[in-house]
């Protein structure tokens, strides 16, 4: 079977990965001059089937109230006259009770798990290096309130299969020393000693090699227009590649094009409730290894996550809900430096950071979209949110056992199942 996958990033190389290796003919078109130079360019770095409690939890109202005259506030909603805004923001209160947050964290866990085995063999069968680091992700709170509304879906996390253990400020500086200066404000932590990290660029392009080199075409500097469709199929895609339309033809077609793939399936009359989280990151040099971390950290008070990429260090975090622009809000990439500076102040060349910015697919509930749609031979796999490194190797082997007539391995709510 020929498939035509849409998109680039890490979701959409991962696709083409497990589809190639299962004997398909497979076509990736992407905008960009080489995959994973969107969302997947600067991402958090970390493969963490630990940090699986949703943005939508019944603590999450309260704080979004106290955070909208925040310019730096982590999770910021900025209203405007989209009504994909707002139809995404009712969706996501509707998702801030306690059985819906259970019912998702339990997706986000399945799939996670499941990823995190399914990477690892990409990785013993390609040979790729990333910068990854398997040393586990400690999540540590500054604020015992915090750290308190964290033992709840932790337990719950155990008892899917995701050992995050419970930890005091002094075990946690055991397992990384980096956090002793900040040891006596440490009101508690958890560790996942399974859980890792790495470049998801650096992964996403090495990917990209070996599936070209194994048979892979990708069709980089291509925008897609929209599609042609009769009777429930989809016939092609319309492109402009290098100046000239034309329509791409494929057996099946996989979505997976981030935030613009609500866009591209409005075209089709197809409602994907996707809105794109403007994320930040910094990366910025280690100064002194001693003082720099190597276990992956989470500080979910400020909702932000570090991960050691060689002699780099990787903050990322924060959403705001304010639509596709991908503007740089300096006071929101200044907090970050100031956050990360306070906990270690002697890592990094803090004065040196690089910033970015980029759309993450979130859905309302945190659960992407995996399986098929209602026209018989187009495929999701997208919404993604901020889990879309942790999540891409084991969404992108489902949809392929779903495209090849199989039912996947892992326990999950797919979609046209």
């Amino acid at each position: 079977m020929h498939v035509l996958v849409l998109g680039a990033g890490v979701v959409g190389v991962t696709t083409a990965w497990f589809l190639r290796k299962q004997g398909h003919e497979v076509t990736v078109v992407d905008r960009q001059s080489k995959a994973g130079l969107e969302t997947s360019y600067a991402n958090g770095g970390q493969i963490s089937v630990s940090h699986a409690e949703p943005w939508a939890n019944p603590s999450a109202p309260l704080k979004i109230l106290k955070w909208l005259t925040r310019p730096d506030a982590p999770l910021l909603f900025r209203p405007n006259l989209d009504p994909a805004q707002w139809r995404w923001g009712l969706s996501f209160l509707m998702q801030c009770t306690s059985a819906r947050a259970a019912h998702n964290i339990r997706q986000i866990v399945n799939l996670g798990t499941y990823s995190r085995a399914q990477l690892q063999a990409v990785r013993q069968d390609t040979g790729i290096e990333y910068d990854q680091l398997e040393k586990g992700i400690l999540h540590f709170y500054t604020n015992p309130k915090e750290f308190d509304g964290a033992l709840a879906p932790a337990r719950l996390m155990r008892d899917l299969g995701c050992d995050r253990q419970v930890i005091d400020a002094a075990r946690a500086v055991e397992l990384e020393p980096a956090l002793a200066p900040i040891r006596n404000r440490i009101a508690g932590a958890t560790y996942t000693a399974a859980d890792e990290s790495g470049d998801a660029r650096k992964f996403t392009q090495g990917l990209a090699r070996k599936a070209e080199e194994a048979g892979v075409t990708f069709l980089y500097g291509t925008e897609i227009l929209g599609f042609d469709r009769t009777h429930g199929r989809i016939l092609g895609v319309q492109v402009v590649r290098e100046g000239h339309y034309e329509v791409l033809r494929a057996d099946a077609y996989v979505l997976s094009l981030g935030s613009f793939s609500a866009v591209l399936a409005r075209k089709l009359g197809l409602f994907l409730n996707i809105y794109p989280a403007k994320g930040y990151s910094i990366t910025v040099p280690v100064r002194n290894k001693d003082a720099a971390f190597e276990v992956s950290l989470i500080d979910d008070e400020y909702k932000l996550v570090y991960s050691r990429l060689g002699d780099r260090i990787r903050v990322a975090g924060t959403a705001e809900l304010s639509g596709y622009s991908r503007t740089l809000n300096y006071t929101r990439c200044r907090s970050i430096v100031r956050r990360t500076a306070e906990i270690m102040p002697d890592a990094a060349y803090w004065d040196e950071a690089e910033f970015w910015s980029g759309l993450r697919p979130a859905t309302p509930s945190n659960v992407p979209y995996i399986g098929k749609s209602h026209f018989g031979n187009l495929y999701l796999n997208t919404g993604h949110g901020t889990l879309g490194w942790t999540h891409s190797c084991g969404s992108a082997a489902a949809i392929t056992d779903i495209i090849s007539g199989r039912r996947p391995e892992v326990d999950f709510s797919f979609i046209g199942l």
